[in-house]
């Protein structure tokens, strides 16, 4: 292939590698509808123009949070001028969305006066981390045997870490 004639015609991988998606994803894209199916030749299988065009407008979508359905919708919709700008569009620096924090651990839960002047629990779960990646959800309601039982999991691990 000549480098001054632009590419028309990818395989499979290099059409992934030239939009930033794996191989499986246009695969998938096809699967959905997102991308039309290429003529199949078995191995010497080839993906076209429309193909990358398509794809890059998904990728730019994507950076707006749209989820594939609504792409698809919006697809779907655009002249293929119009499809072809919204593929030459410009990609923000990253497509995945900030990091979101860790939650908190949550505190015990409160008590709150019933309407009989008692303390009633609190509606909702208490959340216990256990370990790191390991959470017990405890039901504020939950009678005192599910209580005890729960303390038991939280001092087994904290004896199996040594804490």
């Amino acid at each position: 292939m000549s480098t001054t004639k632009a590419q028309s015609e990818w395989k499979l991988a290099e059409l992934a590698a030239a939009v930033g998606v794996s191989p499986r994803t246009v695969r998938y894209y096809v699967q959905r509808g997102l991308l039309p199916a290429p003529p199949f030749r078995g191995p010497d299988t080839v993906y076209g123009e429309e193909h990358l065009v398509r794809l890059k407008a998904i990728r730019v979508l994507q950076a707006r949070f749209l989820p594939l359905d609504a792409i698809q919708a919006e697809l779907a919709r655009l002249s293929p001028e119009a499809l072809r700008g919204l593929a030459e569009a410009e990609l923000p620096t990253a497509l995945l969305p900030p990091p979101v924090p860790p939650e908190p651990v949550l505190p015990p839960a409160v008590s709150i006066p019933g309407p009989s002047g008692g303390q009633a629990a609190a509606k909702g779960y208490q959340r216990w981390e256990l370990a790191p990646g390991l959470e017990l959800h405890l039901s504020n309601s939950a009678d005192e045997k599910t209580r005890a039982l729960a303390e038991r999991m939280r001092a087994l691990i904290e004896q199996a870490e040594g804490r």
